[in-house]
């Protein structure tokens, strides 16, 4: 039962559409008729308004570490592990917007950091790393979450490395369009500008 409720506190919680709710707050461009239509820093980049880009991207990430926090001071372990899985799923797959949400990387980096610090540690560097090199952000975040489950083991997090295989997964599934123009070559880079309706 503490399983079930710790997963349903977290997909409440990552369902919160902080991007779509800042921008309408905002008065800018309705998220979900720009760009990707995710509700993701990225696509709030697209409105011109990078403090509400930051913002959103601070806010996905607590969304995903603040309901592992809480849930691990009554429920710790497995309990932790279920809130991350649903906080990730919420942000992904929102019932109060159709099942259509963000691509779930700071969301995938809040969980994470809330379970394992340094694991957290390991992927912002790896994220780093390779968008310094390649100035491609999806790039570095596929990079960044296929590595994780590798990091967690060796910090001997197997149970973290299991959940974040399958996070990983989903992740990658919601970056099919950017993989797609990886291979092709037609990625939009890191400090390019954004034409609003461009597709990312």
């Amino acid at each position: 039962m503490s399983i079930l409720l710790a997963f349903c506190f977290g997909y409440f919680c990552g369902s919160i559409p902080f991007g779509l709710l800042l921008t309408r707050l905002a008065h800018t461009q309705d998220l979900r008729s720009i760009g990707s239509g995710n509700i993701g820093a990225t696509n709030v980049l697209r409105t011109g308004r990078k403090d509400l880009a930051l913002a959103t991207l601070l806010l996905d990430a607590l969304k995903g570490a603040v309901p592992v926090l809480i849930v691990g001071h009554v429920a710790p372990g497995s309990a932790q592990l279920a809130a991350a899985f649903g906080a990730f799923l919420g942000h992904l797959f929102p019932v109060w917007l159709n099942f259509k949400g963000g691509k779930g990387v700071a969301t995938f980096l809040g969980c994470l950091v809330a379970l394992d610090w340094r694991t957290g540690l390991v992927f912002m560097a790896v994220w780093i790393v390779v968008a310094a090199a390649t100035r491609y952000s999806s790039a570095a975040a596929l990079t960044a979450s296929a590595a994780t489950p590798v990091v967690a083991m060796l910090f001997g997090r197997f149970d973290i490395a299991a959940l974040f295989s399958l996070l990983a997964l989903l992740l990658w599934f919601q970056h099919r369009a950017n993989i797609s123009r990886l291979i092709n070559g037609t990625e939009t880079k890191i400090g390019a500008n954004f034409k609003i309706g461009e597709r990312t």
